[in-house]
């Protein structure tokens, strides 16, 4: 396993890190506890989770993902040796209704940030949060996943970000987070970041935690720059895109399956065509379409961690066979010719 700085904080984590999403949900304890303990045998120690998991949210089940990882590491005694990473929902979350969470008051405020801090740390068990994440930006990012910008002028006013890092910066003060980043951003969203950071002396932000694979590598087209020259490394969650980089759709019969919705917005003819030459470049190498796509994240210059997650404890022991995988530059210019004909194929 390779070891990357987080940002500039001096925190070393694992190339490849553990989200934790379903959690307390729709992966029960006993194979959550077999994933964590095959991630870190494996030589993980990025773990990520957030407030509102697992998902789907729901005020039934909400806080047990951060739960069940808290009782791992208190389990294994492992607190020491792991990076833990969680996040504070906010307004702009695009995880269907939240109000369980703080009611509808949910801001990016100081009161707000500061509540869902201290319920993490009690869920987590610990007396610190190593990465604390911002999981969506408050105003609405019109960019992410799509082809172009929207203007929205009519947007409503929401907690300057300024105040957020205010209230950021206290935890940090206070020893209670180590580092803070974001989630979902824009190019310029983690500039004014930083730039807030610079002129204000708040916290410096270490990560974006974005989504990124083989057919979604919209991150290149800027955020790429800001985080090599800026030292704020991509945490890429989604690296295998829905599973439709495992090879399990492969078969059209299967495909016929699915719910409509699913596969018009994951399963396009377009995306179809992709997958299919991205797995035969996999077979042409040895590998699965899976490794062949961890692998390539992994080796992108401006990846601190690629996020894997797994619903069983078998899917996660098929995607940890990627840490082994180094892809000849030949597979990577392959990868790179079928992306240029056909980017982030929609």
């Amino acid at each position: 396993m390779d070891y990357r700085e987080l940002g500039r904080t001096g925190i070393r984590v694992s190339a490849f890190g553990l989200g934790v999403m379903t959690f307390g949900g729709q992966t029960p304890e006993a194979d959550a506890v077999r994933q964590l303990d095959m991630a870190f045998e494996s030589g993980i120690t990025l773990f990520d989770t957030a407030e509102n998991y697992p998902i789907p949210t729901g005020p039934e089940t909400q806080g047990n993902s951060e739960r069940v990882l808290g009782r791992w590491m208190a389990a294994r005694g492992l607190r020491d040796k792991v990076v833990v990473a969680t996040k504070v929902a906010g307004p702009g979350n695009a995880a269907g209704d939240m109000r369980h969470i703080r009611g509808e008051q949910r801001r990016l405020d100081r009161a707000n940030i500061r509540r869902a801090a201290e319920d993490s740390l009690r869920r987590l068990g610990t007396e610190h949060i190593d990465l604390y994440q911002l999981h969506w930006p408050v105003r609405a990012v019109t960019t992410l996943g799509r082809s172009r910008f929207s203007h929205l002028p009519d947007a409503p006013e929401q907690v300057p970000l300024e105040e957020t890092l205010a209230a950021l910066g206290e935890l940090v003060a206070e020893g209670k987070v180590r580092a803070v980043g974001v989630c979902n951003e824009s190019p310029w969203g983690v500039m004014h970041c930083l730039a807030l950071a610079e002129q204000h002396g708040l916290p410096r932000i270490a990560s974006v935690q974005n989504g990124y694979s083989l057919i979604d590598r919209y991150f290149e087209l800027g955020l790429a720059e800001v985080a090599m020259r800026e030292g704020v490394g991509l945490l890429g969650y989604s690296p295998l895109a829905r599973g439709t980089l495992t090879g399990k759709y492969s078969d059209p019969a299967i495909v016929d399956t699915l719910p409509e919705s699913f596969r018009a917005r994951l399963l396009s003819e377009n995306r179809q065509r992709a997958i299919a030459a991205y797995g035969e470049i996999a077979r042409g190498h040895g590998l699965g379409l899976g490794h062949l796509a961890l692998a390539f994240a992994a080796a992108q210059p401006f990846m601190t961690s690629v996020l894997m997650a797994a619903s069983s404890a078998a899917q996660l022991h098929d995607n940890l066979a990627a840490i082994e995988v180094t892809l000849p530059r030949e597979a990577v210019q392959a990868i790179n010719a079928i992306h240029d004909a056909n980017p982030n194929p929609r």
